[in-house]
């Protein structure tokens, strides 16, 4: 398959070298962009200066918009096959091979690397696997998905949903909603067991105060795009 790696980023002088270098000795095979969303950092300085593939964006997008542009980037490039790995090294390309083979072989449409099938490695905070526990079983509730890990950003997915979420993706906190828009579109849904490690450096997006908005938000996102969703396309 031919295969894109997106590397949503933002703030992630600390570590984006160390990304951009286990993926080429990980995956030698896949193409690579990352998506600097108007770090404020020495993020575009690093990339500029090291020669790596990456796109900035004109202003500030959020994860959502950022992993977007990389979607639109692997539609019009006529990528195969697209895989999401967060820019501040939590996720190991080690995994990637295990992650697109049920690309590959038909099983699946997305693939979700989950910390939580084997319980191995960063495990994240008390709240956070609280808030993690809840959504999946809201999202099980209203599109039937048994997901454990539904915040993962750690993820490949096909061409065909390639070309869906380069023209329909969530804005802010756009991965468990992701997984109800495969799920009402028809696509299968794959859990492989990986190892995140917890960042080196930078600061997480999402503080503890922060981690209830987000519980509320996506809650209310989720159950809004069940109630408008309509023929394959949001009313």
């Amino acid at each position: 398959m031919k295969t894109l790696i997106i590397i949503p980023a933002y703030n992630d002088s600390k570590n984006i070298a160390d990304v951009v270098k286990n993926i080429q000795q990980k995956c030698p095979d896949c193409d690579y962009i990352i998506i600097n969303d108007c770090s404020t950092d020495e993020t575009p300085v690093i990339c500029d200066q090291s020669n790596f593939n990456h796109l900035d964006l004109c202003c500030n997008l959020g994860i959502g918009g950022g992993v977007q542009s990389g979607y639109l980037f692997a539609e019009k490039y006529g990528y195969d096959c697209a895989i999401q790995i967060d820019g501040d090294g939590q996720h190991d390309p080690a995994f990637i091979p295990e992650i697109t083979k049920p690309i590959e072989s038909g099983e699946a449409d997305v693939v979700i690397g989950s910390r939580f099938i084997e319980n191995e490695g960063f495990q994240s905070s008390g709240m956070r696997r609280f808030g993690i526990r809840f959504l999946s079983k809201l999202i099980k509730l209203v599109c039937k998905a048994d997901v454990k890990d539904v915040t993962s950003g750690f993820r490949a997915v096909n061409r065909r949903f390639i070309e869906i979420f380069a023209h329909d993706y969530a804005d802010d906190y756009p991965e468990p909603e992701a997984i109800v828009s495969t799920v009402l579109n028809g696509g299968k849904i794959k859990e492989i067991p990986v190892i995140m490690h917890e960042r080196t450096g930078g600061v997480s997006s999402i503080s503890p105060l922060k981690s209830v908005y987000y519980m509320i938000k996506v809650s209310l996102s989720i159950l809004l795009f069940r109630i408008t969703f309509k023929g394959g396309e949001k009313r």
